[in-house]
């Protein structure tokens, strides 16, 4: 029985939908959770059955998958920019990764292209301000496009954006915590920092505060 005062897409499948940050009309969702990393596990076991990326329309409730599915093809979560959705995808039968600029029934663009031996799959994203790509771990950060540079981070710091000549981190700082008893003291406290770093990687600035992207595009940082 249809619950009348719930709206349904085109196509209901079950699957768990994600805002896109930076616009309010799309979401997404991923046929399944495995990671671009994961490729090379699957491959070691014979391969991987493939996933899709899908996009949920708020206006006109309409369901759009730009590529079928096909085995050992993988997706990043897209990010919106300059009136476009961007999302990667990672083909390890082909041996490459394609970077896509998106928009439902009007654009479906390939913007540049990246063998996997150019590439770290691990935590391997697109990220604004501009279109970056990007990866990074515990101890190192790299961009791939639309420059390159690299630069070590720490375990806890992770990239959030890039502007025109800055890179902008968050770092999650733990203070007050008592390692003897495994506990939190009276004056334990749990936040984020905003870093701020030129291309080299060395520090420009740093402050308390975490950064959130709303509906319009711009960054707040609270």
């Amino acid at each position: 029985m249809k619950v009348e005062a719930i709206k349904r897409f085109k196509e209901v499948s079950g699957l768990y939908i994600e805002k896109i940050s930076g616009q309010d009309r799309l979401a997404f969702a991923m046929s399944d959770t495995a990671d671009m990393y994961d490729l090379i596990e699957y491959a070691e076991r014979g391969g991987y059955q493939g996933s899709v990326i899908k996009f949920y329309d708020f206006e006109t409730g309409n369901v759009y998958t730009p590529f079928e599915k096909k085995r050992d093809v993988i997706y990043s979560k897209p990010a919106y920019d300059d009136g476009g959705y961007y999302f990667l995808q990672a083909d390890y039968g082909l041996k490459g990764v394609t970077l896509y600029k998106y928009f439902p029934e009007k654009e479906l663009e390939e913007v540049a292209k990246f063998s996997l031996d150019e590439v770290d799959l691990y935590n391997l994203q697109v990220v604004g301000q501009k279109v970056h790509v990007i990866s990074q771990n515990s101890e190192v950060f790299k961009c791939y496009y639309p420059e390159k540079m690299s630069f070590a981070l720490n375990a806890n710091e992770t990239v959030e954006l890039i502007t025109d000549d800055r890179v902008i981190l968050e770092a999650w700082i733990e203070e007050g915590w008592d390692d003897e008893n495994d506990c939190a003291t009276d004056e334990y406290k749990f936040y984020d920092k905003v870093i701020v770093k030129d291309f080299e990687g060395n520090t420009i600035s740093e402050e308390g505060g975490s950064i959130y992207q709303a509906a319009d595009g711009t960054y707040w940082m609270a």
